[in-house]
């Protein structure tokens, strides 16, 4: 083959190649086919009712309608794509995505790695027992039984304070449901969930035989969405967005509580 010809591959491969890098680089889209700025964020569609998969498999909820009305109000397009609780943080920390909206609690060890917009949503975490159940009362009453999380939430984080870090009957699933399950499956004693999600998870499926305990022990927790640290260009038009529709009604309308917090 000539060298001429073999050049003019090696400079076709290459290009390609910059493009195929190129496309594959970071979770920032660019532009959508409407011209409008595009983001794309991760969530976990099983924490209703924040974010849920629909009968049509869409994605679905409180934080996807948050979401979109923040893209409406800054002429944006923000998409979200579930992905899994634990790949949001992983693929935003490897720029595959460029926010998280997964009902994602502010927290100060996350703040270490992320930021995060202002909050939009209050809550705080319950106990889940057996409905016949009538040994435990409190979390005083939990320190010696199984205790079914959410894997690397502030549900796991508390059961590690309360049995301690390594405590084998700390059993940690994907998502809540799960650990709900394992409640009423008898493998677990007891589950800590979020609140809005039981309540919701109670709602859905009202012949569960399972019930919440509150305790005061348990702090007030921040709903927020997530970037990347550093990233303060869309840190601040989510921000701005979030501030919009806080002041014309639409978060409320959305959640149904008062962003005063």
């Amino acid at each position: 083959m000539k060298k001429k010809s073999l050049m003019l591959i090696f400079t076709i491969l290459a290009a390609v190649s910059v493009i195929l890098a190129a496309c594959g680089a970071g979770g920032d889209s660019g532009s959508s086919d409407s011209g409008k700025k595009k983001y794309l964020g991760g969530t976990e569609a099983s924490f209703a009712p924040f974010i849920y998969l629909d009968e049509k498999g869409k994605v679905s909820g409180i934080d996807p309608d948050i979401v979109q009305a923040i893209a409406e109000e800054m002429d944006v397009e923000l998409e979200l794509q579930n992905v899994g609780w634990e790949p949001v943080f992983s693929k935003l920390t490897n720029g595959e995505i460029d926010f998280g909206a997964a009902g994602i609690t502010i927290t100060e060890e996350r703040k270490e790695t992320y930021d995060f917009t202002e909050p939009y949503w209050e809550s705080t975490l319950l106990l889940i027992v057996p409905e016949d159940n009538t040994e435990i009362k409190s979390v005083d009453d939990i320190k010696d039984k199984k205790v079914a999380v959410q894997i690397n939430t502030t549900s796991h984080v508390a059961a590690q304070k309360i049995l301690g870090n390594t405590n084998p009957n700390i059993m940690a699933y994907e998502n809540q449901p799960l650990a709900y399950q394992e409640v009423i499956n008898g493998t677990a004693d007891v589950a800590i969930g979020d609140n809005a999600v039981i309540l919701e998870y109670l709602k859905n499926n009202p012949d569960a035989p399972i019930k919440t305990i509150e305790d005061d022990s348990f702090e007030k927790e921040y709903y927020a969405l997530m970037v990347k640290k550093g990233n303060t260009e869309l840190l601040n038009l989510l921000n701005e967005g979030l501030k919009k529709i806080k002041e014309n009604g639409k978060l409320k309308e959305i959640t149904g509580q008062d962003a005063d917090f």
